[in-house]
């Protein structure tokens, strides 16, 4: 099968012609093989998958059999085990690689089982992703011929026991196809992409550039943001597309797009295309398959098998944590335009495990959904139930008014007297009015959330901002060392990483450099 101009594995390919069916059927067919494959291992036998694959209503039986898990439950109960090096724990034989999660809420990194399925699952996703770029119009499909230039983690790994632990892009990028890697089109290339330390790989990187032809950029934004703007910055450029003149498509995941797209659109000396990606550290979940279609569709025939938890009061407390028994529903009994937890058992050991993401189904014939932020990144102090996706549309309308660029904020829920306020902490090194900011936010989110219109005006009493610096947000990563890769910065912040960061900003708002930025 040719994709464009590229010619892929035989195996690949006929991965690529899975056969099409309603989406419940898919998605059984992905449950019973993925029982089959684990009714051997420790997991499987202890939850009795040989019973659920002999049932006639395998979904529910597996609901019935197997308890939901979050983190910490299923690596108490199992994944320590097989990062202890032991053998067909969740999964059959011994997990080679974990990857580290790179989320800034929890003090400690969490270990993640990738297997070679997964791996493998990923790689057939993105093909799959590539395929649908071929019903694109009006695109240069010859970029696609060009160099990727995939900014992630380093590919040299902690080496355990009887494993190595990474950033999941780190990992993709060590076990990317030989096939590709000989073709020449990966950037950049094996010796940078092993260099842990992250401010020494942007300068090799930008010391390369002019002897990359650059199609493709893949990567979170903030971190090739940062690395467009100092290769721009080496050459004395006026946009990225004056060294990088091939430049066509930006693959992102991660965070939303929408408040980096200011920012970005300044880089460029054209437009590009831009697709968005759900490649979690557990799997790659979703993918946009349409031009300009506001969703992704959810990857249902490709060993990833997908329950939802409505996201309401009942299912989950105050605090973003997941009830015990909750009501949980397959992909043909969800409805469009309400928020769901999301659960998944995967092909590397996870089993109805809650990633901590929240997603909204937006077309439900096509099984496609958005991300709408994080289980305990919403906030909802009295009731305002406000989701980051509220957040990131805020900004961008916000910032096409004003004309101004918002790479990042965050917001915490603070005390105010008796009552409650919202404090934004707001990334932009344009002159903007404090004020004129502040109310321009406030009622964006009025007109987007009927739930905060009320609630602003009974317990939450106001609304404070503080503007900074870009800088000050980076700063920040480094001093809790998550810097590059797929690290980004929290748009909720509560608990200890509110004090952190809290603490951060009174030790170095007295410098010129991360003072109050507004006018």
């Amino acid at each position: 099968m040719a994709i464009i101009d590229l010619k892929l594995p035989a195996s690949i390919a006929r991965a690529l012609n899975l056969p099409i069916s309603n989406p419940r059927s898919q998605q059984l067919r992905v449950l019973k093989k993925l029982l089959r494959k684990a009714r051997f291992t420790q997991f499987g036998q202890a939850y009795k998958f040989d019973e659920i694959l002999m049932s006639r209503h395998s979904g529910k039986k597996f609901q019935q059999l197997v308890p939901t898990f979050n983190y910490s439950k299923i690596y108490k109960d199992w994944w320590h085990k097989a990062v202890e090096g032991t053998s067909d724990v969740c999964w059959p034989g011994v997990v080679k690689y974990f990857a580290l999660s790179s989320g800034t809420s929890e003090a400690a990194s969490k270990y993640i089982p990738i297997t070679k399925d997964l791996i493998r699952s990923n790689t057939i996703t993105s093909f799959k992703q590539l395929l649908s770029l071929a019903k694109y119009q009006d695109v240069p499909r010859s970029a696609l011929g060009k160099g990727w230039l995939l900014l992630g983690g380093s590919t040299q790994l902690q080496k355990g026991a009887t494993y190595y632990a990474g950033d999941l892009s780190g990992i993709q990028q060590k076990n990317i196809p030989f096939w590709f890697q000989g073709l020449g089109l990966y950037k950049p290339g094996k010796k940078i992409a092993k260099e842990k330390d992250w401010e020494k790989k942007l300068e090799e990187i930008v010391d390369n550039a002019p002897n990359w032809d650059i199609g493709f950029i893949v990567g979170v934004p903030a971190w090739l943001q940062l690395c467009m703007e100092k290769i721009i910055e080496r050459y004395q450029l006026k946009n990225i597309h004056e060294i990088w003149p091939n430049l066509a498509f930006y693959v992102h995941g991660g965070v939303a797009m929408e408040p980096y797209k200011k920012g970005f659109v300044k880089l460029l000396g054209k437009p590009v295309t831009y697709i968005e990606t759900y490649l979690a550290s557990e799997g790659f979940l979703a993918y946009q398959n349409r031009q300009d279609s506001t969703g992704m569709h959810l990857a249902l025939n490709n060993n990833i098998f997908f329950e939802f938890v409505p996201f309401d009061d009942i299912n989950f407390d105050s605090e973003g944590n997941m009830a015990d028994n909750p009501e949980v529903l397959m992909i043909h009994e969800i409805e469009e335009n309400k928020d769901y937890s999301i659960l998944i058992s995967t092909n590397a050991g996870a089993w109805r495990y809650a990633i901590g993401d929240t997603v909204k189904l937006i077309d439900k014939e096509r099984s496609e959904i958005i991300i709408t932020g994080r289980t305990k990144h919403f906030l909802s102090l009295v009731g305002e139930h406000l989701s980051v996706d509220n957040m990131n549309k805020a900004i961008e309308m916000v910032s096409e008014e004003l004309n101004i660029s918002i790479p990042e904020f965050t917001v915490a829920g603070v005390p105010c007297g008796q009552f409650f306020c919202h404090h934004w902490y707001v990334a932009t090194d344009d002159v903007v009015d404090k004020d004129v900011l502040r109310l321009r936010i406030d009622q964006k989110l009025k007109e987007l959330n009927d739930d905060y219109e009320v609630e602003r005006k009974h317990a939450l009493k106001d609304v404070l901002i503080t503007v900074l610096s870009e800088n000050i947000f980076m700063e920040f990563m480094h001093s809790k060392g998550k810097v590059g890769g797929q690290h980004k910065f929290p748009r909720v912040l509560k608990g200890k990483m509110l004090e952190d960061w809290q603490k951060f900003l009174k030790t170095n708002m007295a410098t010129a450099e991360y003072a109050d930025l507004s006018r």
